[in-house]
């Protein structure tokens, strides 16, 4: 299975790191979150992997070039042009991934202990085309599941703003932890062209399409700010 790390973004809530390095070089324990994850992932035997790159590519670049990309096959998807979020950053590397087989995308400031094994034996099971890793934890918007763990809405927390394909008939309200399962037809369904974030394109699809969310209660820390860099050198050696 090939993996598609999300390491593009401009990471300013990683500010003043981030004024100068690309935000998946940013380290816990002296290990850069680009390393971790690649190393994460190999340890599930996932060895083909494609980065997209955009705010100081080139630094990641060289990055894995030093370090003989970690003994894996690593393709670059170059956004430096335009930083196209989520969205349009797996369109945009359609052409590494459209290949008939299931693919996995993580985001490179997430660090998480998630058995991938059991997302992707979920995922094959079910059969979608996408597959969300969520859990029950604090966040500031949350996906709403009915009890089939079909993704029927959104919920803003702090707001109390929803998105909702049906009526709210008590749904599961989980956090979304930044990694998915995806089968290549999902290229045939995204409508969104250029800057979108694929979230968006979820809750568009969610209305005629079968998303499920597969449930973990694995440790996952979103490593956005300087103060979740402290808390994750705590659980990450």
């Amino acid at each position: 299975m090939k993996a598609l790390i999300f390491a593009a973004g401009k990471g300013t809530r990683l500010k003043p790191f981030t004024d100068h390095h690309p935000k998946a070089l940013a380290k816990v324990n002296d290990v850069p979150l680009l390393e971790r994850n690649i190393k994460y992932l190999k340890g599930f035997g996932i060895k083909d992997f494609v980065i997209n790159i955009h705010h100081f590519g080139d630094q990641i670049v060289d990055f894995l070039n030093k370090n003989d990309n970690f003994g894996c096959n690593i393709e670059i998807s170059d956004e430096t042009s335009e930083l196209l979020e989520t969205g349009g950053g797996l369109i945009f590397a359609r052409k590494f991934l459209d290949h008939g087989e299931d693919f996995l995308i993580m985001n490179a400031d997430i660090l998480t202990n998630i058995n991938i094994n059991a997302l992707v034996e979920y995922h094959k099971k079910i059969k979608d085309f996408a597959t969300l890793a969520v859990s029950d934890r604090e966040s500031s918007r949350k996906l709403l599941f009915n009890d089939d763990m079909v993704l029927r809405g959104w919920l803003n927390v702090q707001t109390g703003e929803q998105r909702l394909a049906e009526f709210n008939k008590g749904f599961k309200a989980l956090a979304f932890s930044g990694v998915h399962c995806i089968n290549p037809a999902i290229f045939e369904k995204i409508k969104r062209k250029g800057k979108f974030s694929v979230m968006e394109e979820y809750l568009d699809l969610m209305q005629t399409e079968h998303i499920h969310g597969f449930v973990h209660d694995s440790l996952l820390i979103d490593v956005g700010r300087p103060e979740s860099v402290i808390e994750a050198e705590k659980h990450f050696k």
